[in-house]
């Protein structure tokens, strides 16, 4: 008999509607509870009124604040310090990863690399310890 998968809380933060839309409906349909937000102050405020999820994935590149300002506003706020941050971003240098990785985060996942289905198992694999 197969084992149960485990169900996770995501939350996920992107500007483009139509793939947060796109990857809440892979997540929702692989079992997970998401709660998806267009900017990072948004994301900031989901946590601080008591969010407590099992993985944060952001996109790098927003307008406004990005994903580096996002990290840098869980590490002052010191909130959900058991959440796996996981980049889902389009930018593929070495030097973003590098800076990204400094700030905490646990993966670093090309949006161009990995159709849907596979970011949905690559998540679930850094939460369970699996992967990174």
């Amino acid at each position: 008999m197969m084992e149960a998968k485990k169900s996770y809380k995501l939350l996920l933060v992107d500007d483009d509607k139509f793939l947060l839309d796109m990857y809440a409906l892979k997540f929702t349909q692989d079992g997970h509870t998401v709660k998806t937000c267009f900017s990072v102050d948004e994301a900031l405020e989901e946590l601080k009124t008591g969010f407590n999820p099992d993985a944060i994935v952001f996109d790098l590149v927003m307008p406004g604040k990005d994903g580096f300002d996002l990290l840098r506003g869980i590490n002052e706020g010191k909130l959900v310090p058991h959440a796996r941050l996981i980049a889902l971003t389009n930018q593929s240098l070495p030097e973003e990863r590098k800076k990204v990785e400094e700030l905490g985060a646990h993966d670093y996942i090309i949006k161009a690399t990995l159709i849907p289905s596979e970011v949905v198992t690559a998540v679930r694999q850094v939460i369970e310890g699996k992967r990174g």
